[in-house]
């Protein structure tokens, strides 16, 4: 059925390109490839990536696959996922679900245990956050986090999302279901 509004971001333009490289501070924002494979089962070892982020990935094969399926999904529009390399890769910042007809997109990271605290994570959602709405056009960024991850309502705040509200029972992690806090940033947003 036809729309009564035009897409946001014409269809299209996600995956038609390269993914763009992106800085962020003085860390770099780029594809993966097979050869971060080994970074992504070092970085779930760690029992708080697996708590909140509710997979496991225990192998390099598994690894691997991961990430070409990363690879395919900026192919076919559906998402943008970057390592956080500084200069190895020390994790992960993505546009999860884009709905470019929409406009929206969610944003999603992860970073290594030995790397929390320096302020990383923040620096990639604010710089992904700034290229979706600004560079590729969406219209808003949607940042979900179980409402026990603090840490994670930290990082979404000084990246410039702002708390709407409580999404009850909304999302299934290993030790039962979370109520998860929901923060946007809309195009325009300082």
């Amino acid at each position: 059925m036809p729309l009564d509004t035009a897409p946001v971001v014409p269809p299209g333009t996600v995956g038609s390109t390269e993914q763009p490289v992106l800085q962020a501070g003085g860390l770099l924002l780029r594809a993966w490839t097979e050869a971060d494979a080994d970074a992504i089962v070092a970085a779930f070892a760690d029992p708080a990536i697996r708590r909140w982020h509710a997979r496991t990935v225990d192998t390099r094969a598994e690894a691997a696959e991961m990430i070409a399926g990363y690879n395919r999904a900026w192919r076919a529009g559906r998402s943008a996922h970057w390592a956080i390399a500084g200069p190895r890769v020390i994790g992960r910042v993505a546009l999860r679900t884009i709905d470019a007809a929409e406009g929206l997109a969610e944003v999603a990271y992860w970073i290594a245990a030995a790397e929390r605290g320096r302020g990383a994570a923040v620096q990639a959602a604010a710089a992904v956050s700034e290229w979706a709405l600004n560079v590729l056009g969406l219209h808003r960024l949607e940042l979900a986090h179980s409402v026990l991850n603090t840490a994670s309502c930290r990082v979404a705040q000084k990246a410039g999302f702002a708390f709407e509200g409580t999404k009850r029972s909304a999302c299934l992690h290993a030790d039962g279901w979370h109520d998860m806090h929901l923060h946007a940033r809309i195009r325009g947003d300082t």
